[in-house]
Formats: C-alpha cells, structure tokens, sequence
C-alpha cells in the first residue's frame, strides 16, 4: 500500500512533490521526454518545486526542451536545472547523452524514463527497429544500462530503495504482448499466446498495406516498459535500487496527433476523465517518492495507487526473454549481477 490511499485520478503532482518534499531536496533527478504541455512538463515543474540539487531534462527536440527549462528556471531560480538533448530512436545518440549526463554529476538518484511516441505509420529507429519498440523500450533499456553505475552510486549513499527508477507505461499494455516472432510488426504469424487481446475495436487492430499494425506496436512496447521494469526490481533489490512502472493516465497531451481520427476516437473512449499535465504526472511523482514503496510490494500504479497489470506484462521468464533480445538489439550486455 502506498502512504496515502486517498489520492487518486485527480491529485496534483505539486501535491506529491510537497508533502514528499524530503525525498527531493538536494537530490539529483533526471527526466526524459520533457517538452511544453506533456506530462514530462508537469513531472519536472513538481520536482523543480521541492529544490533538487540538479534537475537533469532531456529530451529530442533542443528548442522545445530549453522551452520548459526557462520557465522552470524563472520559477524556481535557485534550482540548478541542465538540459541534454537525445533522440531515443538512435542508440549513438543515446549515447552520447549518457556520456554528457555523466560529465554533469557524480550520482543520479531518480530515474524517470517518461518519454513515449506513438506513430500511425511504420517508421524505424536508426538502427532498424519498428520505431515504437526501438523509441520506447531499446532506448530506454539502454540509457538506463548506460546511467546505472549514477544510480549505484546514488544508492550507496541513501536508504535502501529511496534511489528509483520510474518507467511510463501505459493501461494500452493490454493489447498485446511481447511479440517475438514478430517485434518488428510486419504482421507474421505468432503463436497463440504472442496474438493481441481480443476483441479490440477494429480501429485498434488495423493492418496496414506493409502489415503494420500501429497500436498493436504501441501495445507491445508498453508490455515491454512493464516487462523491463520487472527485471530491474527482481535485480536491483540487492543494490538497494527500486523500480516501478506506471500508467499516467489518460491525459490531454499531443501524443496522439499522429492518429487517424477513428483511432483517435477509439483511444478517446478508453478514459473516462482526462486529465491535464499536473494531474498526469501525480503516479509518476509517488513512484519516484512515496518511502512506503522504498520495498517493492508492487509493480505498476495506475491514480497514485497500486494496479493490477496483465499477466503477460508481469511473468519473470517472459521478462529475462526480453531482456536477452534487447541485450542483443543493442549489441551489448546489460549485466546486473
């Protein structure tokens, strides 16, 4: 259970930030996907709120990104906020952000990998990975494998579990699992139990002419934030690092822009409140914070609560699987022991 079970789908992230003010002063806390009128907006307004030691935004588009800094940094002057730009869909990028992010501090002690994409069209990260897969779960796995020896070191320095990290995933898990056989969407055949949930509404299951299947991509790469984020907790309890997943919310952003209108008014319907960027970044803020969660007794939270998520998102054989093809899709090893 966390600390405060009456919070839910409306409370503000500025709400969390202060009353777990103690866990933000003089940390240093990184966020991704941070640009105007996103959730990553609102996570970093209420963490620059609370005076972390370094506030770390990153995010693809430089002019966006120095958009949300500037505003928090007349906001909050005194709060040391530093920028990096990296596009998740090009792992050279990725690591030159994780070189730069590794020249600005000693130690990293929140995590939060917020940065997500939807497309409607196949598209392909540099390396020639289906860009959903590729952009929200390869390039988080390997950031974090990159920023790990920060959190270690934040870790030894801070109460087992206090040093997080936070993925954003989404209720859309439920589409659809890790599809092995086909994790590049080209519409192969699977096996039963990699087929997406059924039914769906025909809008969520299109095929395109070239066999993409967009939110059935999008389905996938959300299993996998869950599935990834097992893998930290189950490895990470030992080093005294803990990790969660969570769903947002839904939430009035520019996400979905790239949807056709019927699909967009299939996703529309599958919120019955939306919320605005504060509210959407509550979960978050009690994942990165909340010291009743210091010990992992959960998973995933869905309105600053703990939730259920799939059984396909949440089987630890299904997990070690997906992390040996993401170990292999970045040509490396991502070693916890």
């Amino acid at each position: 259970m966390t600390s405060k079970p009456d919070w839910g789908e409306t409370t503000s992230a500025l709400e969390v930030a202060n009353t777990y003010a103690k866990q933000l002063q003089g940390r240093n806390v990184l966020i991704t996907g941070v640009s105007p009128e996103g959730v990553g907006e609102g996570t970093a307004i209420a963490i620059a709120s609370q005076k972390p030691a370094n506030l770390i935004l990153v995010s693809r588009t430089k002019e966006r990104l120095e958009a949300v800094a500037s505003s928090i940094r007349k906001s909050y002057p005194d709060v040391n906020v530093q920028t990096v730009t990296m596009d998740l869909a090009s792992q050279a990028s990725i690591r030159e952000a994780a070189t730069k992010v590794n020249g600005l501090i000693s130690k990293l002690d929140i995590l939060i990998n917020n940065a997500g994409a939807t497309f409607n069209s196949r598209s392909w990260t540099a390396e020639g990975i289906e860009i959903q897969f590729g952009a929200n779960h390869i390039g988080p796995f390997l950031f974090t494998k990159l920023l790990l020896p920060l959190l270690e070191k934040a870790a030894t320095q801070s109460p087992a579990g206090a040093t997080r990290i936070v993925n954003l995933a989404s209720h859309g898990h439920r589409i659809s699992p890790i599809r092995f056989h086909d994790y590049n969407i080209e519409n192969k055949e699977v096996p039963p139990e990699e087929k997406p949930f059924s039914p769906l509404p025909p809008a969520l299951t299109r095929v395109k002419e070239d066999g993409y299947m967009p939110i059935i991509a999008y389905g996938q790469s959300k299993t996998a934030n869950i599935l990834f984020t097992l893998y930290l907790q189950e490895k990470l309890k030992t080093k005294g690092i803990a990790a969660y997943a969570v769903h947002p919310g839904g939430v009035n952003t520019n996400l979905g822009r790239d949807h056709d209108p019927e699909t967009a008014d299939a996703i529309a319907q599958s919120s019955k409140f939306w919320k605005n960027c504060d509210q959407g970044a509550s979960t978050t803020l009690v994942a990165a914070l909340d010291p009743a969660l210091n010990v992992c007794n959960g998973l995933y939270l869905s309105d600053c609560q703990y939730c259920p998520c799939a059984d396909h998102a949440k089987d630890l054989t299904i997990a070690k699987r997906l992390w040996q093809l993401s170990e292999e899709l970045i040509g490396d090893k991502f070693d916890l022991e």
